[in-house]
């Protein structure tokens, strides 16, 4: 079935009537209306093909909640997906998430809606940087955030997520390293020191979305909102946000503070969209303040995610030879952590 044939009927209003319920305040009637039709034949082509669908936390809520199989942070959705029978990986997100799956899961045929879905932070380093970085420091371990390419990764010792950045760190330290090298993140590196006597050489990378952060932001937000709002700030944000910040942890660690602490009122110093998905799963908490949009990840859309499935293309495809290195640190990630 082309796009172009899609149409809104009773059979489509019934079957994503319960979807609506949760999204209704994100989106007004006649635009779900053009919406549901993709929802429905996704959801149908993915059952016929044996797909599964990877959506990320900055998912719009349409993709988050209409079409995605597996939700959350990029090496969450890679673990999980590893763990399927699907054939077929639809990875909703951007282009390094979807290398993290193909690494994993090398005999899946992994999909990306959109190639151009990139990122600023894995964009800012190659392998020749990491190759040069060691040189430069000889015998000092290279720890990489798993938002980096595939022969970032090869070129590596050991991966790290914000969630546990501090972690391998430290565990690292505790193997008698003084010193480690960050990449490609500043802020996230400068964040760890903080929290650690190991010393950090750092990359001069930085997230297009997290960088926009200032101080300045979440004190008019504080202001404005007299009746006090709790502030969970992204550790690839400025360290000088953090300080601002009631709380600073992944995506998945925000997510988890807002399920169990429920805040009358909450702000997430990160993507816009995350913000609109744990205010569909948490009801009863105001979600406010500012907002910081990822054009990539903007650039998957559910017509997108349709094709895809219709053509099983564009299909990521990753050098054995660099799948099989860069799988190792992410395997001593696990193993530290």
């Amino acid at each position: 079935m082309q796009a172009a044939q899609l149409k809104y009927t009773d059979e489509i209003a019934k079957e994503t009537a319960q979807i609506y319920e949760r999204l209704d305040r994100f989106y007004k009637r006649d635009h779900w209306e053009t919406l549901a039709p993709y929802i429905h034949e996704i959801n149908r082509l993915k059952a016929e093909k044996n797909a599964v669908i990877l959506a990320h936390n900055y998912m719009t809520p349409d993709i988050f909640y209409g079409v995605g199989d597996i939700v959350g942070d990029s090496l969450k959705l890679a673990r999980v997906a590893a763990e399927t029978d699907a054939n077929i990986i639809i990875q909703c997100g951007v282009h390094f998430m979807a290398e993290t799956s193909k690494i994993l899961c090398p005999d899946k045929k992994v999909l990306i809606p959109d190639m151009r879905a990139g990122c600023s932070l894995s964009e800012s380093i190659t392998g020749a940087d990491v190759r040069a970085l060691k040189e430069k420091h000889p015998g000092i371990p290279v720890v990489t955030y798993v938002n980096t390419s595939a022969d970032v990764k090869a070129e590596s010792d050991v991966c790290c997520t914000s969630s546990n950045a501090l972690k391998i760190v430290n565990a690292l330290g505790a193997e008698g390293h003084d010193t480690v090298i960050m990449t490609p993140d500043k802020f996230l590196a400068q964040n760890i020191a903080a929290q650690t006597d190991v010393n950090i050489i750092f990359w001069e990378g930085t997230c297009m979305v997290h960088e926009r952060f200032t101080p300045q932001d979440i004190r008019d937000i504080r202001a404005a909102n007299d009746d006090g709002v709790v502030v969970l700030a992204h550790p690839e944000c400025p360290p000088e946000v953090m300080a601002e910040a009631d709380y600073a942890g992944s995506t998945a660690q925000m997510d988890e503070y807002i399920k169990q602490r429920q805040p009358k009122k909450a702000v997430l110093m990160t993507e816009c969209s995350m913000s609109d998905n744990i205010a569909a799963a948490n009801p009863n908490v105001e979600m406010i303040g500012t907002c910081q949009m990822c054009p990539h990840m903007k650039r998957i859309s559910l017509p997108k995610i349709l094709k895809a499935l219709q053509t099983e293309e564009p299909e990521i495809i990753i050098d054995p030879e660099i799948a099989a290195r860069a799988k190792l640190p992410i395997e001593r990630m696990l193993e530290l952590s």
